[in-house]
């Protein structure tokens, strides 16, 4: 047991690390052992003191390095806070360029709604005009038309009056031929086929005021007989109708009627 005893003891000598510092080797300790029996007397071992442990190294310096790595962690960071800036200044452009072509085609399409409303009232108003236009040439074809029939209603009446101004004017020209004739003396050098314009001017009631003869194939004698014969005639024959009366009278005179 005493010799176990020793074995363990210098083992454990053998093997002693100071734990205090990692970076000191262990140093292994000279011991001296003697064998002893069991009824030998143990003497315990002679320990050789041990040299104190070397001084520790001094730490480098390493507060440049540290003041650099800290300058490159500033200038990352720096770096990073101005890429993120960078990037919302560019997001905010973006958005901003995307707003302002939202509000550019907003506005174009505004101006679009704009001009084809302006198209559509301008060509709403050209229909218009065209409907006033057509209108107003339909309602002047109405008018002509109606002017016209009552033109040709007029004309009609006025043809119908004629025509019966113009028979009873002849009725009443032909009554004073007959008067002047029945009252003409004809003079030794009227011959056959005498025909003479004579101009009468009367009175309203058939006075006769004066007589000129006009173109006349006879001599002064039947120029003379003939004014004497309507002079003698006074007053003439009054018209069936008054209103073909004339103060002038322009007849022709033929003594064979």
């Amino acid at each position: 047991m005493a010799l176990l005893l020793h074995v363990v003891v210098f083992g454990s000598l053998v093997f002693a690390f100071d734990f205090r510092d990692r970076a000191t080797p262990a140093v292994p300790l000279v011991l001296t052992a003697t064998l002893v029996t069991d009824n030998a007397i143990v003497i315990p071992p002679q320990v050789e003191e041990q040299p104190p442990p070397p001084e520790p190294e001094p730490e480098p310096d390493t507060s440049e390095q540290d003041r650099i790595r800290a300058e490159e962690q500033k200038r990352l960071e720096d770096a990073r806070i101005e890429r993120e800036r960078m990037d919302r200044i560019r997001e905010a452009e973006k958005e901003a360029e995307a707003e302002r072509q939202r509000q550019a085609l907003a506005e174009r399409r505004r101006q679009e709604e704009e001009a084809r409303k302006e198209a559509e009232r301008l060509e709403a108003e050209r229909r218009r005009q065209e409907e006033i236009e057509r209108q107003r040439r339909e309602n002047e074809r109405l008018r002509a038309e109606a002017a016209a029939a009552r033109q040709a209603e007029l004309d009609a009446e006025t043809n119908r009056i004629q025509a019966m101004q113009a028979d009873a004017k002849n009725a009443y020209v032909y009554a004073i031929q007959q008067r002047i004739q029945s009252r003409w003396v004809a003079p030794p050098t009227a011959t056959e086929g005498i025909e003479c314009i004579v101009n009468i001017r009367q009175l309203p009631g058939g006075e006769v005021v004066s007589v000129s003869i006009g173109r006349c194939n006879g001599d002064a004698a039947v120029r003379r007989s003939i004014e004497n014969a309507v002079y003698q005639s006074s007053p003439l024959p009054n018209p069936p109708d008054p209103s073909v009366f004339d103060r002038n009278i322009v007849l022709e005179f033929r003594p064979r009627d």
